[in-house]
């Protein structure tokens, strides 16, 4: 429906859109008629209203029987200037919470509608204009303490919703603490168990020590003969030494007393001597055969 239409329409202030067999309300053309305060919408095929609707703020009187509207919008309290709306012969099972802010509305026909019961009584029978008048303040009230109710409950779930939500934030910081905690004590655990480790690595290396001790204790232990076991060191070695060179030097005198003896054969000296020397020879032999085998023990 265009702009020009709907000034056909309209007879000074009052806009006549009845029986047009109306599917939706032309809100932006009708938003363009400030003139039009009073609109008759009746008899139509209406439903619904869209919230655009609300913004028809210019609007006085409004006439919506005779429709099957099944709800209004929810912002229908913004039309602060309405005074008279008839919603006689719809199919409303209840009224939006804000028109409880409509100060404004004076007369209010709810006749013929499906009400539920608690707003069914508060609207009465509305048979006369003083009924519809009594029953636009008696909705606005109860509007009104529904919409005290509806802010109690809400404000109630606010702090419901503020305590489960400190709720969930403590049980979330009991289990960072518990998971800080379980992790201090893994840590604890593995710092033991690392220290235990290292205590029964520094056992086995003393016991490796003193079992090398103990050999070599054995080692220096006295014989079941009575001989202590020569530690192998440069004293050894310079024992042997002497016993050699005291060995060449009896050697070398033997010699010259040979070499002595062989130009005269017939000398008792001599034949001593060389008797002599048979035995030390034999002597010095074993001597050697001891000293060379003790040497070898010493070497292993």
């Amino acid at each position: 429906m265009s702009k020009e239409s709907l000034k056909d329409k309209l007879e000074g202030n009052e806009l006549d859109l009845s029986l047009s067999n109306l599917t939706k309300v032309p809100v932006k053309e009708l938003a363009a008629l400030r003139k039009a305060t009073s609109l008759d919408l009746s008899c139509n095929q209406l439903t619904t209203l869209p919230d655009s609707f609300s913004s028809l703020t210019h609007l006085v009187k409004i006439d919506l029987s005779k429709n099957n509207l099944t709800e209004l919008p929810s912002n229908f309290g913004r039309l602060e200037r309405l005074q008279h709306l008839d919603l006689l012969g719809n199919q409303l099972q209840t009224v939006p919470v804000s028109i409880a802010w409509l100060d404004n509305l004076k007369w209010l026909d709810l006749k013929e509608n499906p009400l539920e019961p608690v707003l069914k009584k508060v609207v009465g029978d509305c048979l006369d204009d003083k009924q519809c008048k009594l029953c636009a303040i008696r909705v606005i009230n109860h509007m009104r303490v529904i919409h005290v109710e509806q802010q109690r409950l809400q404000q109630q779930k606010l702090e419901e919703e503020k305590l489960q939500e400190a709720a969930r934030q403590e049980e979330e910081a009991k289990q960072k603490q518990l998971r800080k905690r379980q992790k201090q004590l893994e840590k604890e655990k593995r710092r033991k168990e690392y220290q235990a480790a290292q205590a029964t690595k520094r056992l086995q290396q003393q016991t490796e020590d003193d079992k090398e001790e103990e050999e070599e204790d054995e080692e220096t232990e006295v014989r079941p003969n009575g001989l202590q076991t020569p530690v192998k060191s440069s004293s050894g070695f310079s024992c042997m030494s002497i016993l050699l060179m005291f060995t060449v030097v009896l050697v070398a005198v033997c010699v010259g007393v040979y070499f002595f003896c062989e130009s005269d054969k017939t000398n008792a000296l001599c034949l001593d001597i060389h008797w002599g020397l048979n035995q030390a020879q034999q002597h010095i032999n074993k001597w050697m055969g001891q000293a060379q085998r003790q040497l070898n023990k010493w070497m292993k």
